[in-house]
């Protein structure tokens, strides 16, 4: 981990760094900054660390300031002024988490998905209370939720629907204890748990006992980066443009089928066959459709 700060600001090519912990940002956060730096200038220079590139030239790996890099681009710039850090990949990328929390200022849904990245990379719940600055109660917290491998509650906690002070109480609790009603209670009483929390926490008890703590598949995941939600996005876009596609083609099967009926029924023969066999109506839409084809 770096020791020491540089002493000198380097302007670095926009164009030659690569964002190592992309994520997601709150648009008019984002604006407010890039209006401070169009009118103020940047008062905090980014940080990276330097690479070599596939060019065999400079490049660089983004360690902190992902907001300021983007509004930099956004403002046309293409250099902006950095601190060069001498980091292993490993430390930039627990840096870029730590800023990431310090700024989020310590929000349960995004911090969860951090800490689970970092466990899955193989660190210790020692490394990531230090190399974040979260207490160790918070951290060890959120990791107990994920070793018991409450996927229920941890979706619960993601969606909003209950905080994680209660998601740990009732992962503490045996699955047939009667007290987590009262429990419940209390913490609505309190203000722990808010309008309609206090129900829909009493529906998750209530499936987690009947189904166990697994959702039976894997939970969904939040996307982490812009990247990421863009192809969430693309993804979706290309599901609808199938669900269009098998519309359009069974429209035209259908409109075969009609122009067929019409060239039948306008046959007295056909007609006359029908009716012989006490076959000549149609149902009202389809001799509409027939009628207007």
């Amino acid at each position: 981990m770096m020791t020491e700060t540089p002493e000198s600001v380097t302007l670095v090519p926009i164009d030659r760094i690569e964002v190592l912990n992309s994520r997601d940002r709150n648009m008019k956060v984002f604006e407010e900054i890039v209006e401070n730096i169009r009118t103020i200038g940047l008062k905090k220079p980014i940080t990276v660390t330097e690479r070599e590139g596939a060019d065999g030239s400079a490049a660089f790996l983004l360690v902190c300031g992902e907001g300021r890099l983007n509004a930099f681009r956004l403002l046309g710039e293409t250099h902006i002024p950095a601190l060069v850090v001498n980091v292993t990949d490993e430390d930039a990328f627990i840096m870029s988490l730590a800023e990431n929390i310090a700024r989020r200022g310590h929000r349960p849904l995004e911090i969860l998905a951090d800490i689970e990245l970092l466990l899955a990379r193989d660190y210790s719940i020692d490394d990531i209370i230090t190399g974040t600055g979260l207490s160790q109660k918070y951290v060890r917290d959120i990791v107990f939720l994920l070793e018991k491998g409450e996927e229920r509650l941890i979706e619960a906690v993601q969606n909003g629907t209950i905080p994680l002070t209660t998601a740990l109480e009732i992962a503490r609790a045996k699955h047939d204890d009667e007290n987590l009603g009262d429990m419940l209670e209390e913490a609505y009483k309190t203000g722990q748990l808010k309008g309609h929390q206090i129900t829909d926490a009493k529906r998750l008890i209530e499936k987690r006992r009947e189904k166990g703590p697994k959702t039976g598949g894997d939970r969904p995941k939040l996307p982490n980066s812009a990247h990421s939600l863009v192809k969430t996005y693309q993804r979706e876009v290309a599901r609808q443009h199938k669900l269009m596609l098998k519309a359009d083609h069974a429209h035209q099967q259908l409109l075969l089928v009609v122009q067929g009926l019409k060239r039948l029924f306008a046959d007295e023969h056909f007609v006359t066959l029908l009716r012989a066999e006490g076959l000549d109506s149609l149902p009202k839409y389809l001799a509409d459709r027939i009628e207007t084809a």
